[in-house]
């Protein structure tokens, strides 16, 4: 008998956390998550999520056998910014299963319908600013920094529960040794032609940090505004992430494009730090853990472009071309191999020419489904 028991306790999110690690058990392409940030990203008075939203974990057991795990989502912030009554769900895992699958879902569902929403979108982890999607192609290799990786059954699962296609995303694989040199050998001119327009772009300024973050962020919720599903993060939230990414940040991937000191665009490289983190048991950092992680991060090869964005006005002014040419750049100085960017939506269409124009190449794929309630 299937049994849906919601997350109350501290014991039952450790279970909700530690579930994949059975489930991926033996997969070489697995990357545990951290349990230590899972645990305070799903704690209310941990997160700032939790300060204008709400997420209730769901466990499913058959018989005393535990099965799958999703989290019902209501993002109050995403519904006051898009006028919606959308609500969301996140940290899915289950095994291949279609009657666990659909109680699961049936759960949620219920959950969000009592909270006034009139439609489930996702996954989300817990929003569209993080982890996020079902991965549909691209098996053959673990997931880059805050992306995510599942089974292949899940989208037939998730489609025979009656939910649908919204959109897919894209990340790209940009090879140091196959992308074009064109975009390189336009680095100067690029640069001089901005110049014109009293444009610059340089390293953030990690002696100012939080003067800087403070800046970015404005750009990031003007810059992605228009983006499918997009919510504006909050100063707490911003402050979150950015207070995590700073512990492994280089500067040299680290872009803001400005006109007379006013922030219009900036840049986002981070090393792909699950390279190390596929090799942290259970995602505990304690007792061996955390040495890995540090003395890992020198040998990285490889980067995730997290975030590529201007500001509406200044865009086709070859700002968004300086940035990558100058990460590329950077990174064959470093012996970085190559960078996934990524998520791009799919009909995206500027974003994905121009990153094809540099011979980059589409090696994933993930979806994004809905289901009106």
């Amino acid at each position: 008998m299937i049994r849906i028991i919601p997350v109350t306790t501290k014991k039952q999110l450790a279970t909700f956390i530690d579930f994949p690690h059975s489930l991926y058990n033996g997969d070489p392409n697995y990357v545990p998550e951290l349990f230590i940030a899972q645990r305070d990203l799903l704690t209310p008075g941990k997160h700032p999520f939790h300060e204008h939203s709400f997420v209730q974990p769901f466990l499913a057991y058959d018989d005393d056998k535990l099965k799958g795990r999703i989290a019902a989502i209501l993002n109050t912030n995403h519904n006051s910014f898009n006028n919606t009554t959308d609500g969301f769900f996140g940290f899915f895992d289950c095994e291949n299963d279609e009657n666990v699958a659909a109680k699961l879902f049936e759960e949620a569902a219920n959950w969000l319908r009592e909270k006034g929403a009139t439609t489930i979108i996702g996954p989300v982890n817990p929003s569209t600013n993080d982890p996020l999607g079902v991965l549909i192609d691209g098996f053959d290799s673990p997931a880059v920094a805050m992306m995510t990786y599942n089974k292949p059954y899940y989208d037939s699962l998730i489609k025979k529960t009656g939910l649908n296609k919204k959109v897919d995303l894209l990340a790209w694989d940009l090879q140091g040794k196959t992308v074009s040199e064109r975009s390189l050998k336009l680095l100067d001119a690029l640069i001089e032609r901005l110049k014109r327009k009293n444009i610059t772009i340089r390293p953030i300024n990690m002696k100012d940090f939080k003067n800087e973050v403070v800046k970015v962020r404005e750009v990031y919720n003007k810059a992605w505004d228009k983006n499918l599903g997009f919510v504006p993060m909050t100063t707490n939230e911003f402050n979150y992430l950015a207070k995590d990414l700073k512990m492994v940040l280089d500067p040299d991937f680290c872009l803001v494009a400005e006109q007379d000191g006013k922030l219009i665009g900036f840049a986002l490289g981070i090393p792909d730090v699950n390279q190390i983190q596929r090799k942290i048991k259970k995602g505990r950092l304690l007792p061996t853990g955390i040495f890995k992680l540090l003395l890992g991060l020198k040998k990285i090869d490889y980067l995730r472009v997290l975030a590529l964005g201007v500001v509406d006005s200044y865009r086709k002014l070859g700002i968004e071309a300086c940035f990558y040419a100058y990460i590329i750049k950077k990174a064959a100085e470093k012996n970085i191999k190559g960078a996934e960017a990524s998520w791009i939506l799919e009909h995206n269409d500027m974003m994905n020419k121009g990153i094809e124009n540099i011979n980059g190449k589409v090696y994933k794929k993930y979806r994004i489904y809905e289901k009106p309630l």
